[in-house]
């Protein structure tokens, strides 16, 4: 299947990027180098090409009913713009997907999925939409995303972009008109600091992107250190430590997952989950040396197998070679002795939380 591209394509290009498959799009991995780039997001801003995520739109009098019954948070009650962060489950309380939604109206719920999940995602929707009454689009290839990201990203959507976010709380979004056209920002993001996502046509995607860079306040940023950004504040990446196999409860996700719901698909699994434990657990690991531990290596309690790696660093922000893992439940508690498995050699690890750098959001 021939790889999609976002419509900055030709600008990530012209740049000099590297480019690679991600997703089912060819996008941008660096520009300069992962370790300049993460550190701008950190310190002063960085601008993201995210337009490989998907959007679906679900309008209509069950909006909400809908919404809540695919989803693992609860948006009942919630006020016009707010966000949750939560998943879509198997009935075996496997994961589709992590996903944000965006409760823009009474009736209008925007939600946005992961690039490489987008068909699968689409069609599991659509699959449970009988007996409600909604009008579901799928909008994906009308809009493009930017994430603008770090310290100085409200200084920037603001004075750059002409963007008032001020206003916006944490985890809160809301429309915008520019230029003849309706836009959505919101106050977002996967690296672990202050900065928002925009979703806005293809042209003004654009013209946002070279705004961004010719005013020099920004740096550009690829996939290589969205995920050493996100990964070191301990946000998961589907695939690694969500899958169809591991579920929210083993992925230490509970808290988005609201069981006292009267039903969502996958409750029951999650509520037996939660009563009676998981075979496995993601955790958090520190190695006493330098080594890089990679997704898929084995994870050893005297020698012997007891899980893999799902994503591993030397994280860039505390100077640690750390990883998340996949692993059975008795060797999940902080402080257990482990060992990792990378090439011919094993080196030594404590189980540790699985946030190695903290957080630095905006939430007053």
């Amino acid at each position: 299947m021939e790889e999609k591209k976002t419509c900055l394509y030709d600008k990530h290009v012209a740049m000099g990027a590297l480019m690679s498959p991600f997703g089912g799009f060819i996008m941008p991995i660096q520009y300069s180098n992962i370790t300049d780039e993460h550190q701008a997001v950190r310190q002063a801003c960085g601008v993201f090409d995210v337009s490989h995520m998907g959007e679906v739109l679900i309008t209509g009098p069950d909006a909400e009913r809908y919404v809540n019954h695919i989803f693992t948070n609860d948006v009942r009650g919630a006020a016009d713009g707010q966000i949750f962060y939560g998943m879509m489950c198997y009935p075996d309380g496997g994961t589709v997907d992590d996903l944000l939604v965006y409760k823009m109206a009474a009736e209008e719920f925007f939600l946005v999925i992961n690039a490489a999940n987008i068909d699968k995602d689409v069609a599991w929707m659509e699959e449970h939409l009988e007996g409600f009454n909604v009008n579901f689009e799928h909008v994906s290839d009308y809009y493009g995303q930017l994430a603008v990201q770090g310290p100085e990203a409200e200084a920037v959507c603001e004075e750059v972009l002409g963007l008032a976010c001020k206003d916006l709380k944490f985890y809160n979004g809301k429309k915008l008109d520019v230029e003849k056209e309706t836009i959505i920002i919101s106050r977002t993001g996967y690296t672990g600091e202050d900065g928002f996502e925009i979703y806005a046509s293809h042209y003004l995607i654009r013209v946002m992107w070279d705004k961004l860079m010719e005013s020099g306040r920004c740096k550009p940023c690829g996939l290589g250190c969205r995920d050493t950004l996100r990964f070191e504040v301990g946000l998961p990446l589907y695939g690694d430590e969500l899958s169809a196999e591991i579920s929210p409860v083993m992925a230490g996700l509970s808290m988005f997952c609201k069981l006292d719901k009267p039903e969502f698909i996958g409750k029951e699994a999650l509520v037996e989950q939660k009563a009676n434990g998981v075979a496995k657990r993601v955790i958090g690991i520190e190695l006493q040396d330098k080594a890089i531990p990679r997704h898929g290596y084995a994870v050893l309690k005297d020698g012997v197998q007891v899980g893999e790696v799902t994503t591993g660093y030397h994280c860039l922000s505390v100077d640690k070679s750390v990883c998340m893992a996949l692993v059975e439940t008795p060797h999940a508690k902080l402080g257990t002795e482990l060992e990792i498995q990378i090439r011919k050699k094993t080196f030594p690890g404590v189980v540790v939380k699985k946030r190695f750098y903290d957080k630095h959001y905006k939430k007053d």
